[in-house]
């Protein structure tokens, strides 16, 4: 009777682990469309035989655990993918809107101000008594000179969006590194009491692989389940059931960085001094905002005021050794401050020559009412190679920056 008992019970537990089964089967199907879930498998185990002697008699199966579908390696090279592709696509974003600066397809530009500028230099030299000529001088260098104003504010809205874009990822950062301070909690509490955290570790990797795209992270797992996660080099933001956060905060300017701008910072402890890890975030989104503020962008301004304080001071020295209506010496034609640091965002045009363009310079000596000779040696400083070490034109330049 025993045995038909155990037989049945063999049987009852059968249908049991079946329908273990088919519940894991259909928690993968409810969950075919979550974001990082890993398919589950049910592994069955032998039961304990029972018997005695050379007679054991087999007791049928029991549920083992439920496993993830889970390989450690491809989770790796899906962070470290994830996080160059967060750093290309920031960076492309923002490589788009300083392309927009510079494009000259749809309305003028830099290129197109200083050709008429040095246009208006020949028309000038042939037509050196004429006021016409003076006044399309002083036209042209005005736009030129508000040219330069418009590129500078629009690359310094650019700066201020990183700005913003990088508080906003770094808010992200702090939430994603909470919750999985929170997970490793409860992935310790479910695996030490025997339980398999499988749906809570699903989610934590999907948080790695978010927060890898946002910014450059190491992360080792300890034998508790826990792990430990660092940005950059020393940035410790998850330990075991703690975090730490990152934060902002606008400094002063520096080598490479402008003043007021953004920076990264860390504190280890509560009552920590501030660590600047700014120079470490060099992966995901993160790095390719910063890339692109503090590299391109930063590189765009100081080849503005290279170029303006050149233009500027190659078109005085020549416009002051010449003579202007009133056979007078000429005065500079541009003004700026800042000894070139800062020249393109405050170029301007002399305001006595606003007012009067018969202070414009064309002849090299005075009462020579049709010497044309300084407003030649003006129109050439067009393909004079004033820039880059003496190899580059202002011209060249300015186009190699327009896009088309």
């Amino acid at each position: 009777m025993s045995r038909i008992w155990s037989m049945m019970d063999i049987g009852k537990r059968s249908l049991m682990n079946s329908q273990t089964g088919l519940q894991t089967v259909s928690h993968n199907i409810a969950n075919r469309t979550t974001e990082g879930y890993s398919r589950q498998t049910v592994n069955f185990k032998t039961n304990e035989p029972v018997g005695s002697g050379n007679t054991r008699i087999g007791m049928g199966a029991r549920p083992g655990e439920v496993a993830r579908t889970n390989n450690t390696y491809i989770e790796k090279q899906l962070e470290r993918e994830g996080n160059q592709l967060g750093y290309l696509e920031a960076r492309s974003d923002l490589m788009g809107r300083v392309e927009q600066v510079f494009n000259e397809q749809n309305s003028k530009g830099l290129n197109h101000y200083l050709s008429d500028l040095f246009n208006s230099f020949r028309e000038l030299s042939n037509n050196p008594e004429s006021l016409a000529s003076r006044t399309m001088v002083k036209e042209s260098a005005d736009f030129l000179a508000k040219d330069f104003h418009r590129v500078t504010t629009q690359l310094d809205e650019i700066q201020r969006d990183v700005d913003f874009r990088l508080a906003t990822k770094v808010e992200e950062v702090n939430q994603m590194t909470r919750e999985i301070s929170n997970l490793n909690e409860k992935i310790q509490s479910v695996e030490l009491a025997g339980g398999q955290a499988n749906d809570e570790r699903d989610r934590r990797d999907l948080l790695l692989k978010k927060l890898g795209e946002i910014v450059n992270i190491r992360y080792t797992e300890g034998k508790d389940g826990g792990i430990t996660i660092t940005a950059g080099n020393t940035a410790v933001l998850v330990s075991g059931f703690s975090h730490r956060d990152l934060f902002v905060q606008s400094t002063p300017a520096t080598a490479g960085k402008r003043e007021g701008r953004f920076e990264v910072f860390y504190k280890s402890t509560e009552d920590g001094s501030p660590v600047n890890v700014t120079g470490q975030l060099t992966g995901g989104q993160i790095g390719g905002l910063l890339d692109v503020r503090d590299r391109v962008v930063n590189g765009m301004f100081e080849r503005m005021d290279e170029m303006a304080a050149t233009l500027a001071e190659q078109i005085n020295d020549a416009h002051m050794s010449g003579f202007n209506r009133y056979n007078q010496r000429g005065k500079a034609l541009f003004e700026f401050e800042g000894g070139g640091g800062g020249a393109a965002s405050t170029i301007k045009v002399n305001r006595a020559i606003l007012e009067d363009v018969g202070q414009i310079a064309a002849a090299a000596d005075p009462a020579a009412p049709g010497d044309n000779r300084i407003a030649n040696i003006l129109s050439a400083l067009q393909y004079k190679q004033v820039l880059q070490d003496q190899t580059a034109t202002v011209c060249s330049i300015t186009a190699a920056l327009a896009p088309g």
